[in-house]
Formats: C-alpha cells, sequence, structure tokens
C-alpha cells in the first residue's frame, strides 16, 4: 500500500525531543496564572501529601524516640563531667524532650484511634494503604506513577502499603475510547479507517499514562496501538512544580526530611523519566536500543515498531501474545519452567546493569510475557535507566566484595557509591557499615532476602548518616520489582544466590577486555598515565575464571 503524505510526515517525526531541566524559572512558569482551580489542586496535593508524612512519621515514630532517648542518656553521662551548670542544661532539655515526647504520642492514639496493638496495626497500615492507592487515583497519572514508583520502595514504605500500590501496576481506570481515536487520528493525520484495516472498541489494557488496544494494519500484521491520555504533559508539568515547591519548602522548614532520601535527586530524576515516558518515540527509540543490546540473545522478543503510525502520542507495536511470568500454573500447563524463566530474567538484568549500561526500569509481570515458544517477551520502553562506565565499575567492585566476602572492600564501596549524607565524615561509620555487612556476610547468599536486608537496615538508616543516592533510584526499583517476581515463580528464591553465576561471568568479560587492552597497551607503548595494572584484580579474576571452569 503507497504511504499517504501523512504517514510519510508521521515517519519523518522520529525525531526525539530533549526535556528541559527542571529549573526555578521553569517551575515559576509553570505555576503563573493558575486560576482557582489550580490551586485548589494544588491543595488537594498538599492534603494527601500532608497526611501520608503525617502517618508515616507516627508509624515509625518509637524507631525515632529511641534513638533521641538513647542520645540524650549519652548526653546526660557526658554532663556529668562537665559540671554541674552543664547537668542542669540536659535537664531542662530531657523535660522538652518528654513533653514533645508525650504531645506525639498523644496525637497518635488521637489519629490512629488508639489502635497501635499489633494485631490492630496490620489492619489499621492496611486502611491507610488502601487510602492511599485510591487518593492517588483521584489524583491522577502523575501521582498513579509516583505510586507505582513507590509500591517498589520497601526501604522508604511499610509492607502493607508496598502490597496495595503494588495493585496500581495494572488496576488503572481506562479513560473513553471516543476520545483515545480522536487522539489516534490527530496524531497520524487521517481517518481510523485509513490507519488500521480493524482496531478494537476496547482498550486490552489501561496504565497510568496511556491506554493499549489490539488492531491489525492494512498489510495483515496484528499491532498494539499505544494511546496517551488527554492533556497529559500540561497535567504532569503542573503536578511536578507542585512537588518541586513543596520538596523546596520541605528541605526550608525541616531540613532533616532530605537526609534519609535525596528527595531534590529524587524529583529530578522522575521529571526527566516521566517526561521521556511520554514521549512514545523516544520510547520507540528505547525499544530498537534494547532489541540491538540482545540481538544475539535468540530467547528474548522485543516487539517491532511499525514508525510509519507513530507519532509522539501514538505508539504502534507488533502484537505479542504470552504469558505472564508470574503465572505458575498457565507456564507449568505450557510445559516451561518457572524457575528457568526466572533465572533468564536476571540474566537478562545483569546483562543491562553491568554489560549494556542501558535498563528497562519497569519489569513489572504486566510488562513481561513468556511466548508458548519459550522466548521471553520485554514491553514498554518508556520508563529506562543509564549506568556510566564509573558506576558500572563500581557495581562490579562491590559484586567482587560480596563474593570475597571482602567487608573493608563493601565499607569503600558504600563511600564511593555515595550512600552517605552529604559532609559526613566517611571514616566515622565505617565501623558501621563494617559491622553491617560482617552479619549478612557470614550468611550463605542463598539466605540473604534483599528486601528483608532493606527492613533490618531501616533503623540503622536513621540513626546513622546514610541515605539512597538519586541515581540508585530505578536501579533499586528494577532490582526489588525483580525479587518480588523471582519469589512468585521460586518459592526458594534468592537474588544473590541466583545471580552470582551469571554477575561472574559479566564481571570476567567486562574486567578481562579491561585488562587485555592495558597489557596490549602497555606492549605496545601506547598507555597513558593512568593506565595502571591492578595485579591483585587480575590475580582473582584468574581464580575465579579457573573455578568457573572447574565447576563446570
Amino acid at each position: 500500500m503507497a504511504l499517504t503524505p501523512a504517514i510519510k510526515d508521521a515517519r519523518v517525526q522520529t525525531e526525539a525531543k530533549p526535556v528541559a531541566p527542571l529549573s526555578d524559572e521553569l517551575v515559576n512558569a509553570i505555576l503563573k496564572g493558575r486560576g482557582l482551580r489550580g490551586w485548589l489542586r494544588a491543595a488537594n496535593i498538599g492534603r494527601v501529601l500532608g497526611l501520608l508524612s503525617l502517618y508515616l512519621f507516627l508509624d515509625t515514630y518509637d524507631v525515632r524516640a529511641n534513638f533521641t532517648r538513647r542520645s540524650a542518656d549519652r548526653k546526660r553521662e557526658e554532663a556529668k563531667v562537665r559540671g554541674q551548670r552543664a547537668q542542669f542544661q540536659e535537664w531542662t532539655r530531657e523535660l522538652d524532650r518528654r513533653f514533645v515526647d508525650g504531645s506525639i504520642r498523644a496525637l497518635r492514639f488521637l489519629v490512629f484511634r488508639g489502635a497501635d496493638g499489633s494485631s490492630k496495626k496490620e489492619g489499621r497500615l492496611a486502611k491507610q494503604a488502601a487510602w492511599l492507592r485510591e487518593s492517588l487515583i483521584d489524583l491522577g497519572p502523575t501521582f498513579i506513577k509516583i505510586g507505582q514508583a513507590l509500591g517498589t520502595r520497601a526501604d522508604l514504605l511499610p509492607l502493607a502499603y508496598v502490597k496495595e500500590l503494588a495493585r496500581l501496576q495494572d488496576q488503572v481506570p481506562a479513560f473513553p475510547t471516543t476520545e483515545a481515536y480522536a487522539r489516534i487520528e490527530s496524531e497520524l493525520g487521517q481517518t481510523l479507517q485509513q490507519a488500521y484495516a480493524e482496531i478494537d472498541a476496547e482498550p486490552i489494557a489501561a496504565a497510568s499514562l496511556g491506554q493499549v488496544y489490539r488492531a491489525r494494519l492494512h498489510s495483515g500484521k496484528e499491532v498494539a496501538v499505544k494511546v496517551q491520555r488527554p492533556n497529559l504533559e500540561a497535567i504532569l508539568s503542573f503536578d511536578i512544580a507542585v512537588l518541586s515547591r513543596m520538596v523546596q519548602a520541605a528541605n526550608r522548614f525541616f531540613p532533616k526530611a532530605n537526609e534519609n532520601a535525596d528527595w531534590e535527586g529524587m524529583l529530578r530524576e522522575f521529571y526527566v523519566t516521566i517526561f521521556e515516558e511520554i514521549d512514545y518515540v523516544k520510547e520507540g527509540r528505547n525499544a530498537d536500543r534494547f532489541r540491538r543490546n540482545f540481538r544475539d540473545w535468540k530467547v528474548i522478543r522485543v516487539p517491532t515498531i511499525y514508525w510509519t503510525h507513530t507519532s509522539s502520542r501514538v505508539l504502534t507495536l507488533e502484537f505479542i501474545r504470552g504469558t505472564k511470568v508470574v503465572d505458575i500454573e498457565a507456564l507449568r500447563a505450557r510445559r516451561i519452567s518457572p524457575v528457568k524463566v526466572n533465572r533468564l530474567l536476571v540474566k537478562a538484568y545483569l546483562k543491562q546493569l553491568l554489560e549494556d549500561g542501558f535498563f528497562h526500569a519497569d519489569p513489572h509481570p504486566g510488562n513481561l510475557l513468556v511466548m508458548d515458544s519459550g522466548h521471553l517477551a520485554f514491553f514498554d520502553f518508556g520508563m529506562v535507566g543509564r549506568i556510566t562506565p564509573k558506576l558500572q565499575s563500581q557495581m562490579i567492585d562491590a559484586f567482587f566484595h560480596v563474593v570475597g566476602k571482602d567487608v573493608h572492600g563493601l565499607g569503600q564501596d558504600i563511600i564511593n557509591l555515595n550512600f552517605l549524607k552529604p559532609g559526613v565524615d566517611a571514616e566515622m561509620v565505617r565501623p558501621v557499615v563494617e559491622g553491617l555487612f560482617q552479619h549478612y556476610l557470614n550468611l550463605k547468599l542463598g539466605e540473604v532476602n534483599f528486601k528483608e536486608l532493606t527492613y533490618d537496615l531501616a533503623e540503622v538508616v536513621y540513626e546513622y548518616p546514610f541515605r539512597l543516592p538519586a541515581n540508585f533510584t530505578y536501579v533499586m526499583r528494577a532490582l526489588m520489582t525483580l525479587e518480588g517476581i523471582g519469589i512468585v515463580t521460586d518459592p526458594g528464591f534468592s537474588f544473590f544466590e541466583t545471580a552470582k553465576p551469571f554477575a561472574k561471568e559479566f564481571m570476567l568479560r567486562r574486567e578481562g577486555k579491561v585488562f587485555r587492552e592495558l597489557i596490549f597497551n602497555k606492549l605496545t607503548g601506547r598507555e597513558n598515565n593512568n593506565g595502571k595494572i591492578e595485579w591483585a584484580k587480575v590475580w582473582k579474576l584468574t581464580k575465579m575464571a579457573a573455578r568457573m571452569y572447574l565447576e563446570r
């Protein structure tokens, strides 16, 4: 079929637009001139986030109170050495502390209506989590997306919240099909009948930013048509501008709020990622890049993008049928091993993280299908992460130290990867870091659960100056989602144990290539001043390679 001018134009529209930085000037421009409706929405956002912050503060107050009490006990002991005046000052501070503590506990009793016992607490947390999920749906696309991200952050939220927010992955209300059809015709510059031989009247899936219809091209190819929600860019811009102002206010009036997590950094990361995600041209480019990276992996499938029927708000791609990776019974009915699928998924992610430096940042079960042929298909490349060669190298070093149970090396990794709050003396907390890892490295790797590890570290993260760097937000999201999938498909699953042989393989290949280049440059006299060969690491690699060969 000959291409119409409109379709030719659509083909040319494949140059992705850059995302403008989230600056104060941009935020001011977005918020300027907003009417009453805009400020009512801002107030509603503030109400939901304020209540959530209050619930989380009161839920975790005992951890803070215990830390404050231990700190006060220590200061009183120190005051005894300094004399009576110092003791009097500490006594008055203790009175203030007890007044504040009593007030907060009274507030908690009123807010939670006395539901603080272990049995009542579970029910209360479940109700709070359901309220949060419904509130985020009411607030719309921006907050549904934030909820999906928070649904993998067991280091920030109680487990009840994590479980409830996981429902946002595939339980989002659809928008009217008439609006979707109008968007398709507007974007492609032709009628629905000209663009597609047929298209379903109802979406087969609805997500936070768009929904998907099954269709067929005039060539006979069955395709999926992804259509963006109406007025999405304006909604996202305003919501993120409001959030930016709230984060700035929190940092100003509650400076400790930004200590345990880099909220400003995470918001900037979310802003860039979300605006890349709503540009379907970028999503198509990401899919093409991912397919190229896995061109030698016959077991991985990525749907073909039909660029003649794609624009920044409509994406047409190959329709692939399959079974969700967590549908154990359906996989077994097709004689496909869920355990093997999970191992393939872990291996594919290690390649993305340690080799490609480009990874699918949203690996929830709705974006992963197992075809009847056994191929693992990846979908939805709107949210991707990128890892610099330097960060890859640091992650590989950390894995070296895990495998070698090198506690001191892991302590240094935490410092190198910026897991400490700004301005902290790294040497003061090194013994704490090393003590933590000493416990976990004494366990077998198979006994370590990634999510449980984050729970166990919760009190330590509060008491000591640690925080999650913004550039790890999507890495953590992907790893915790993968572990959740792994536990469903294999009750005995351990991310560390499953990842170990694959990580060693990628590590040997990557580091071996670096060492070969260094040695070649030295032999040919082309090495630079930084071309120092780390012979200790070469020896470790050699031993590891020999052990892997013998284990085969």
